[in-house]
């Protein structure tokens, strides 16, 4: 098979234009061409109003493939195609006793059940939220009536904090292996688009993304797994430095000596408990700041151009960052295109934020996280879990400053930039549910945020016209960029460095942050998990 990079067209090319292009690039004749993929699609805005083209990567065959590699060997844009399936490393052997357990099942859990179940090792998922149905209807709850249910929310539930977000399927992670293609695959198989595999930033969306996640949790039931919602994880049998079990909250026990610990960043409870058993726990950075909201309008023609609105370019997304004077590194974070802003708070009396998108990305505002990087040497010291007490912190004032109904503070950025509070809306309305308060947000966070901030507002200003228009609206506050902890794993194993059997992993565990890098981390930990599993038994019959 041959790749061919950096195969440009016009942005409106006729269909059949690819193959022409395929067959003038090799030089070949029409006939010799057998059948050809498009690996990614993507393309360049960076100069607006410059015209816009797509750049392709294709996969093909094509007849005499080595005769057209050499006259092609100086190209650097014509090579072989890597081999980008997926293999598995291992078969679950029938005299296999023991079962792994999975516990949570955000993006993370469900690959690594998934990729379990697929090679016959037959996991137990144990989640202490709901399945994705009744999960939706209690999350509705607190956004319309102001109705939080701490165990089935934004944050816990069958498909995790990925669930209510952009749905978005990119990351900047090194994946010499293609997981992140087994994790698209998988996607696909299950019912998202099928575009998915080609776009160069794709994302599914949350109410497509919720029949996708139900199908794989059947698949894995299928293959002879388990999936057991509100099956909370309230401790861990730990003998000897090895995992023997967890114990669930309604009493019971569950013995296994391989445990695959895909939290997500919002497990506070299991983190404290991690940390009571003495598993091997430490701070680690993460960011803090507000939502902001601007119309998907003004964010398109700063990006597109002549081509905003565009069908095949959608609505546009943007990344910035800044470092202030005080030295803080102030970026976007999860922009959500066509999104709303909403409520993920996963604890009573607590308000925090988050982006989210549907497929179709036409809701009217764009909104993004504007944060600022916090580390625990120069922010939160004290001890492993200080980060999550810094983030309760936080967000009980945040509760407070809202009005003490689930409602969030707000204030419009002309407000913020002069530090004035907010008095009434602009022409921008806030997507937030239940409701923005006005007022002032200088006392939500830490003065050095506050003023890192409101430097950069106008700077990003100057990148995208109108990104700091008076009425653009902020929602306070967002916390759980990331886990602040790392459940530390060694490299190799992948195990606890210090309780063998348990596999941190996923963004809870600090090795991951998103959709696509918490499924390929999910994979990875499968797949050690099987090894050890296979070698632990194999070593077991030679003792004998």
């Amino acid at each position: 098979m041959i790749r061919i990079n950096e195969l440009q067209l016009p942005l409106d090319h006729p269909a059949d234009d690819l193959r022409n292009a395929i067959v003038k690039r090799l030089k070949i004749k029409d006939t010799d061409l057998l059948n050809f993929t498009v690996f990614k699609r993507s393309y360049d805005a960076r100069k607006k109003n410059s015209e816009i083209t797509f750049v392709y990567i294709i996969d093909l065959q094509a007849n005499n493939e080595e005769k057209i590699l050499s006259r092609f060997a100086d190209d650097k844009n014509i090579r072989q195609a890597p081999d980008t399936n997926y293999y598995p490393v291992a078969q679950a052997p029938e005299n296999l006793t023991e079962r792994p357990l999975v516990i949570g099942f955000g993006p993370c859990g469900l690959f690594a059940a998934l990729t379990l179940a697929q090679m016959g090792f037959k996991p137990i998922v144990l989640e202490r939220g709901k399945d994705v149905r009744r999960r939706t209807k209690d999350t509705w709850a607190l956004w319309r009536n102001k109705v939080l249910t701490p165990e089935s929310n934004v944050q816990f539930g069958e498909g995790g904090a990925g669930l209510f977000s952009d749905g978005k399927l990119y990351s900047q992670i090194k994946d010499p292996k293609f997981y992140g293609r087994k994790v698209m695959h998988e996607f696909v198989r299950a019912g998202a688009p099928e575009e998915i595999m080609y776009v160069s930033k794709p994302h599914i969306g949350t109410f497509r993304l919720t029949g996708v996640v139900a199908a794989m949790r059947e698949e894995i039931k299928t293959l002879g797994g388990e999936v057991r919602f509100e099956n909370k994880v309230t401790d861990f049998i730990i003998e000897n430095g090895r995992i023997q079990g967890v114990a669930l909250a309604d009493g019971q026990e569950l013995r296994s000596r391989y445990v695959v610990l895909a939290l997500g960043h919002s497990a506070r409870d299991t983190f404290r408990k991690l940390y009571e058993r003495d598993v091997f726990i430490e701070a680690k950075p993460f960011a803090v700041g507000f939502r902001i909201e601007h119309p998907q309008s003004i964010i398109d023609h700063a990006r597109l151009g002549k081509y905003a609105g565009h069908p095949e370019l959608g609505a546009a997304d943007y990344k910035l960052v800044y470092h202030a004077k005080n030295g803080r590194a102030v970026y976007s974070f999860c922009m959500c295109p066509g999104g709303t802003v909403v409520a993920a708070t996963s604890e009573p009396e607590r308000v925090v934020t988050n982006g989210m998108s549907q497929y179709s990305r036409n809701e009217r505002n764009a909104n993004a996280g504007i944060v600022v990087g916090i580390t625990p040497e120069e922010d939160f010291p004290g001890g492993p879990l200080a980060g999550v007490e810094l983030q309760e912190k936080l967000e009980s004032h945040a509760y407070v400053l809202g009005g003490k109904d689930y409602c969030a503070p707000g204030q419009l950025v002309g407000d913020f930039i002069r530090g004035k509070p907010s008095t009434e809306f602009g022409e921008v309305e806030p997507s937030y549910k239940p409701g923005v308060l006005l007022g002032d947000l200088a006392p939500s966070l830490p003065d050095y945020v506050i003023e890192a901030i409101r430097e950069a507002l106008p700077e990003f200003g100057k990148q995208i016209r109108g990104f700091d228009r008076n009425d653009a609206i902020l929602t306070g506050i967002e916390t759980r960029t990331s886990s602040p902890v790392r459940i530390t794993r060694d490299h190799e194993s992948l195990q606890s460095l210090n309780t063998r059997g348990l596999y941190p992993a996923g963004e809870g565990a600090g090795y991951a942050g998103g959709i696509l890098s918490a499924g390929v981390d999910g994979i990875k930990v499968a797949e050690a998990v099987a090894k050890a599993m296979v070698a632990d038994l194999n070593n077991h019959i030679t003792n004998e």
